[in-house]
């Protein structure tokens, strides 16, 4: 199965289950919701089971260096690896965020596969210069 395949079979299916929040209001609180709960479990995987940790400093860029050989000079701030109880709940987070993400284009006439295109093809034309 293509890509385009999974996402398009993966917004019918959450058409066909969005039955309680299918108000807009409804959604996108529920969107929110999922967001801070993707936080809350990045968070807790830090100050609850400490399988990463957080080190943030000031990140340094070189001024000789060209825009696209930055990228190996920047730090994730991150230490450490999830552990797999931290991994599946985090991953467990991500998909219902991704969930309502699908549901909030489906009320709203995206075609989330559309949508997708659209930013790879904006990545790919601006490279670099994106600065995401």
């Amino acid at each position: 199965m293509k890509s385009g395949e999974i996402v398009g079979d993966f917004q019918e299916a959450v058409e066909e289950v969005l039955i309680r929040h299918r108000s807009i209001l409804d959604c996108l609180s529920k969107f929110h919701e999922s967001t801070s709960r993707a936080n809350r479990a990045i968070t807790k995987t830090v100050t609850d089971c400490g399988c990463i940790s957080i080190n943030a400093i000031k990140q340094k860029f070189p001024q000789k260096e060209s825009l696209k050989d930055c990228s190996k000079y920047m730090d994730s701030h991150i230490k450490g690896e999830l552990c797999d109880h931290c991994r599946e709940t985090i991953a467990e987070e991500f998909g219902n965020h991704l969930f309502y993400l699908t549901a909030l284009c489906s009320l709203l006439d995206y075609s989330l596969e559309d949508i997708i295109n659209l930013e790879y093809d904006r990545i790919n034309t601006l490279g670099h210069f994106l600065l995401s």
